[in-house]
């Protein structure tokens, strides 16, 4: 009887994993919510059973034990760094595939992690748990502003304040300690000094519990609100030797926590000092973690299936070799200039081809995005021999890539990966929001001049159309293929004619 790897997930990446699980003799199920009935997931599930939320541990290990479920995959976000599912999991004679709950409570706690690493002699940076204005401001004597506040619990950017000299501290205080109690259950927070010129550089690991090996990294620079946009990996800023020292860190912390499966290791890199300082351990699959396959060739999904299922893990440091250079852009249903999210049908939907580029995404024409969900829809990954090459291949492949019926953050991201910092490899976490501005006068920009294409070619395209058929309805009808054929055109022409003037 084959392996049946349930999927506690939705969208991109329940396809992602169903993919594995399918091309290598594993049976993928899993579940749906009333909203994703029509989802493109459930085309990739053998069997799957309806739920009221993706949160509800009990329905969804009912559901997997329902099933015939042999293990069970959380995916990322919503259970996946749940200590209780996975015990609950566990207690029905289902297999977990991810870190044990121990490792989990670890990671989800940041300041123990931060005092682990710290016994390690991995460089942290100073913090302390604060409960009002008072304690904040005592850290501040000492260490001075800006300062972050951060969730003992949190992730995903969420429970997070920058908090500058003249700021409100309560109100930040309170916010955050809000938003943590909401998002983890935990209204514990803590300060931090807040560094200006950082990277974000992740470390993406493997491990047994006693086998511990690491992927190289990836950095995650290009955010707004603590969220990522771009990644890339590797970091086109690190040399060998530091390179070498954060991953050797990364390596060490997870084996002193005897770290089974994949997570990573994240660290702030201070581009000043040229200094490293560890940040948290994210006890999960990660969402950027196709940058790593593409420059290692290993499917990291396949190896957490396989360390669940032979607890072992088949690799050792020496085998593992990097290869090229690969970038990540998130693709968002939102409107690119407010930020706000694009709700919807999608009407017609081509994702780009060709070498190097790959997509992992949740949509087809004729699906339906609503708000319900976080508002990534997509993920472009291209890969090259060297980063030039990579960031033609992105260019590339947001030129092709066309998702018709809602807004979309593509038109940002081109102008993101054109910025001279981006180019050059330069720019830190504050690259997005000092930058954000220029990129909304870019695209306000290209709006006006499309607008009187689009304008013109809408009204060459319905005389063409007048002449093609008889005013008449049900003629009309008889002809909607031919109208659509031409409007396609008229698309393309559009298109066309529009790169020509942005090379003049």
């Amino acid at each position: 009887m084959s392996f049946r790897i349930f999927i506690a997930n939705r969208g991109e990446i329940a396809i992602r994993i169903a993919r594995t699980a399918l091309e290598n003799g594993f049976v993928p199920i899993g579940v749906y919510t009333k909203e994703d009935e029509q989802s493109l997931h459930r085309k990739y599930l053998k069997e799957d059973r309806e739920v009221s939320s993706y949160l509800d541990i009990e329905e969804i290990v009912e559901a997997a034990q329902e099933l015939g479920a042999d293990a069970v995959h959380p995916g990322y976000g919503f259970l996946s760094e749940n200590p209780e599912f996975a015990r609950e999991v566990a207690r029905r004679n289902i297999a977990f595939i991810g870190p044990s709950p121990s490792a989990m409570e670890l990671s989800g706690d940041k300041l123990k992690a931060k005092e682990v690493a710290s016994k390690l002699g991995i460089p942290t940076l100073p913090w302390m748990i604060v409960k009002d204005e008072k304690d904040v401001l005592e850290f501040a004597r000492e260490h001075g502003f800006p300062i972050l506040i951060k969730a003992v619990g949190g992730g995903g950017g969420k429970g997070i304040r920058l908090l500058r000299e003249n700021d409100d501290v309560g109100k930040n205080i309170e916010i955050a300690s809000k938003e943590a109690e909401k998002a983890f259950k935990d209204p514990r927070i803590y300060v931090e000094p807040f560094i200006e010129n950082v990277k974000h550089i992740e470390v993406q690991i493997l491990g047994d519990g006693e086998n511990i090996v690491h992927l190289f990294e990836r950095e995650c620079s290009v955010q707004r609100r603590f969220q990522k946009i771009v990644e890339e990996a590797p970091s086109p800023f690190l040399n060998s030797a530091e390179r070498d020292l954060i991953t050797q860190h990364a390596v060490e912390l997870a084996t002193a926590i005897r770290y089974s499966n994949a997570g990573t290791v994240e660290m702030l890199f201070d581009v000043g000092s040229r200094k490293h300082y560890f940040m948290e351990v994210n006890a999960r699959l990660q969402v950027e973690h196709p940058v790593t396959e593409m420059i290692t060739g290993l499917d990291i999904v396949l190896k957490q299936i396989e360390i669940t299922m032979y607890k072992v893990l088949d690799l050792k440091q020496s085998s593992i070799s990097m290869r090229g250079h690969a970038i990540e852009a998130r693709i968002y249903a939102e409107n690119p200039l407010q930020e706000e999210p694009s709700t919807g049908v999608v009407k017609y939907y081509r994702e780009p081809s060709g070498p190097g580029v790959r997509v992992d995404s949740s949509i087809e024409t004729g699906s339906k995005v609503s708000a319900e969900f976080d508002p990534m829809i997509a993920k472009l990954i291209v890969w090259g021999p060297d980063r030039r090459t990579a960031l033609l291949r992105l260019e590339r492949g947001l030129k092709e890539f066309i998702i018709d019926g809602l807004l979309t953050n593509i038109p940002l991201v081109r102008e993101i990966i054109k910025h001279e910092e981006f180019v050059k490899g330069v720019y830190t976490t504050k690259f997005y929001s000092q930058n954000i501005n220029l990129f909304r006068r870019e695209l306000e920009k290209r709006i006006r001049e499309e607008a009187l294409l689009v304008t013109g070619l809408q009204e060459l395209a319905g005389k063409d159309v007048r002449k093609l058929i008889e005013p008449s309805k049900k003629l009309a009808e008889q002809h909607a293929e031919s109208i659509d054929k031409l409007k396609r055109k008229a698309w393309y022409y559009y298109v066309s004619t529009r790169e020509r003037l942005r090379k003049r």
